[in-house]
């Protein structure tokens, strides 16, 4: 922080994108991590046409919000990898752009663990109570839950960005290396974020292992049995998530522990912690559903040969 801002507001968990080791090694990096994500949100968008061409995915809930996940979850590839990119080359951006990028990002981490639990919810509503399932899980219902998920998401940021921005004269003019603690003036900030991301994962986790109890007491059919392994794949997924989750805190005790180490194993660590759960996570999911996976490989073949794959309703 500059000294604007007075030595009190000093923040020891902030941490500097350090300098890179070499051109070819900065290349090489960036080459591996943007054809990662390009390849991922590329098969992310043909799993998402594959569920638009079905009328009756969309009038699913449990597509509606499948379809949701594969968008919040490619927008996320999408963000951090830039972000990253630009930390890679030493790049800066001033603060009410970073802010843009920042809480897309921000928003879309919060997204994904709640957007599993409404969908565990809706699994659980499916098998215990069949007869009220299609009354309380209507598409109409499903897209209003998914805006309460975005606005409950974005709450805590446009808090943090809103204070930043009236706290900090050079908000709009000063230049960082995009990362979001490096827009807090305060401590409060950062237990904050930290509280609400606590209080988001611990209760998906609570809801999910709860909706996964109640399908496998009731699970005396095929469908139940399903559905069970269902919910236990999201109890999985949160897993996912919650390593996206540990990927600040690692990098911090890495910087704090040894410099040489942090700038060897920071790489690594975003690839394998953060961006590699947010690839496999929706891909795993689809490629699970018999409905879905059907119709994603022929959409996934017809895009190699650049052929229009047939609609089927």
């Amino acid at each position: 922080m500059d000294g604007a801002n007075g030595s009190s507001l000093q923040l020891d968990f902030l941490y500097q994108v350090t300098q890179v080791q070499s051109g070819i090694e900065t290349l090489m990096e960036a080459t591996v991590l943007l054809s990662v994500s390009i390849s991922f949100i590329y098969l992310n968008s043909i799993m998402f046409l594959a569920l638009r061409s079905r009328s009756s995915f969309s009038e699913m809930s449990r597509y509606i919000l499948f379809s949701q996940m594969l968008i919040n979850d490619s927008i996320l590839l999408m963000i951090t990898s830039l972000l990253y990119s630009l930390a890679l080359v030493n790049l800066t951006l001033t603060k009410a752009v970073c802010s843009l990028f920042v809480m897309v990002s921000a928003v879309s981490f919060n997204v994904s663990p709640l957007n599993l639990a409404v969908m565990s919810l809706e699994r659980y509503v499916a098998i215990c109570f069949p007869l009220h399932h299609p009354s309380i899980a209507t598409p109409g219902r499903t897209k209003i839950v998914i805006v309460v998920i975005w606005f409950l998401s974005s709450m805590n940021f446009l808090i943090e960005i809103f204070f930043s921005a009236v706290s900090d004269p050079y908000f709009l003019t000063g230049h960082v290396y995009c990362t979001r603690e490096q827009l807090f003036v305060a401590k409060w900030q950062y237990d904050m974020c930290q509280g609400f991301n606590s209080f988001f994962f611990v209760t998906v986790g609570i809801t999910i292992i709860y909706t996964y109890g109640g399908i496998m007491v009731a699970a005396r059919s095929i469908k139940a049995q399903k559905a069970s392994r269902t919910v236990l794949l999201h109890l999985i997924q949160l897993g996912l998530c919650l390593t996206s989750f540990l990927y600040g805190t690692i990098e911090r005790a890495l910087a704090v522990f040894s410099s040489s180490l942090f700038i060897n194993l920071r790489y690594l660590n975003f690839l394998f912690i953060l961006l590699l759960p947010r690839c496999l996570s929706p891909l795993i999911y689809g490629l699970r559903d018999e409905s879905v996976r059907s119709v994603f490989f022929c959409y996934l073949r017809c895009s190699a040969r650049r052929t229009k794959p047939i609609t089927i309703h």
